[in-house]
């Protein structure tokens, strides 16, 4: 029997997996999913999240893999507005990594297999689809299907780290309240034709913002505003010629890697402890995916949900007050990015000329020297 039992093997799940390994505890990790996802998803590791990473010898690798985004740029239609250069950043995990690593997260996922494999080989287990969970004294039993079979796993403890949907989270009978933004995005991953290099790109303009991060191996993603209406249906080619319109710069459609048109939600659970069962990463909170906030999030909640959990397996005398405190806390970190989320997507949204306008002038005032480092800050997550 597994000491903890993690649902979920998608990057929060797996980075749990290694840290309680590292601390000599018995994991498994279900994962529904039979093989890994092809699609690149959020890219972007924030310093906070690599010094946790360092902890169980993963920050090398994930430097090793990914490329660091060294500053970003922000345009408007008449210009240049200002610049955030994370190399300034000196406190606090920054110190050691001042930029965000650019890395797909089916990249990253496949370095935090690999580290898991060997620190507990045999932990991770795809292909298991979690149905029930019954917690019965000391103990947790879950119900799961696996190639149509049935199979029981019993735990001291459970965490989901199933996403959004989580099974782990309905099986707890939590509501998820939140709501859908009426903001909608289409966003695709090219080869890189622009001199950007390491520099993210943020242009404001009236028709909506263009994001574009540089990744791995020569490459770029496109990120556009498209309003209120969800372009499922689009091409690489309507990315590539709304970028041109709005920036000027060319995007070469027909060598288009990943093509996806996505939606912006915010929710949140009540609690994220229920007796000896967890929820961390999006089965608890969900904020905008943009700049790998939520992925991130997860990350913190795994680093300081891992040592609570030794403590608990030592003697619930110990951990019963930290852990019941664990929850409260990481859901103030949720509100604070959700805020921050907000923020960042209503200077992204469509407006008019004289709002336009007023707006750049606002972005350039806020990018002068003496607050561009406090912004620095904020979009490289220090508040965590």
């Amino acid at each position: 029997m597994p000491d903890v039992l993690i649902v979920g093997g998608g990057p929060v799940g797996l980075f749990l997996g290694c840290l309680l390994t590292a601390r000599g505890v018995a994991v498994q990790v279900l994962e529904s999913r039979s093989r890994p996802g092809g699609h690149s998803r959020a890219i972007g590791i924030h310093p906070p999240a690599l010094a946790a990473f360092g902890d169980v010898g993963l920050a090398r690798p994930m430097l090793d893999a990914g490329l660091p985004i060294l500053r970003g740029l922000v345009t408007g239609e008449r210009g240049v507005l200002g610049e955030l250069d994370f190399a300034t950043l000196e406190s606090g995990a920054a110190a050691h990594h001042p930029f965000v690593l650019s890395l797909p997260q089916r990249d990253t996922e496949a370095v935090l297999r690999r580290r898991l494999a060997e620190l507990a080989p045999g932990a991770y287990c795809p292909g298991v689809e979690v149905q029930e969970l019954h917690e019965h004294g000391t103990q947790v039993r879950v119900v799961a299907a696996e190639n149509g079979a049935r199979r029981e796993f019993t735990a001291r403890f459970v965490v989901g780290a199933d996403g959004w949907r989580s099974r782990v989270r309905e099986a707890l009978g939590l509501a998820f309240p939140g709501k859908v933004y009426p903001d909608k995005y289409l966003m695709g991953d090219f080869p890189d034709t622009t001199p950007l290099n390491t520099t993210a790109l943020v242009s404001l303009t009236a028709g909506g913002v263009v994001e574009s991060f540089p990744l791995p191996r020569g490459g770029r993603r496109w990120v556009v505003h498209t309003g209120s209406t969800l372009h499922t249906e689009a091409t690489a080619r309507d990315l590539s010629a709304t970028v041109l319109a709005r920036t000027g710069l060319y995007v070469p459609a027909a060598e288009c890697q990943m093509l996806s048109a996505f939606e912006v939600r915010r929710h949140r659970v009540p609690q994220m402890v229920v007796g000896r069962s967890v929820l961390i990463g999006d089965a608890a909170h969900v904020v905008s995916p943009i700049g790998g906030q939520g992925m991130n999030l997860g990350w913190l909640d795994a680093a300081a949900l891992a040592p609570l959990l030794v403590q608990a397996l030592d003697g619930p005398q110990r951990s019963s007050g930290a852990l019941n405190r664990f929850g409260p806390a990481r859901l103030r970190s949720a509100r604070v990015a959700a805020r921050q989320a907000e923020l960042n997507m209503s200077a992204g949204r469509p407006v008019g000329a004289r709002t336009q306008r007023a707006r750049e002038e606002l972005v350039r005032s806020l990018l002068s020297p003496a607050s561009a480092p406090l912004l620095a800050r904020a979009f490289t997550m220090q508040w965590l």
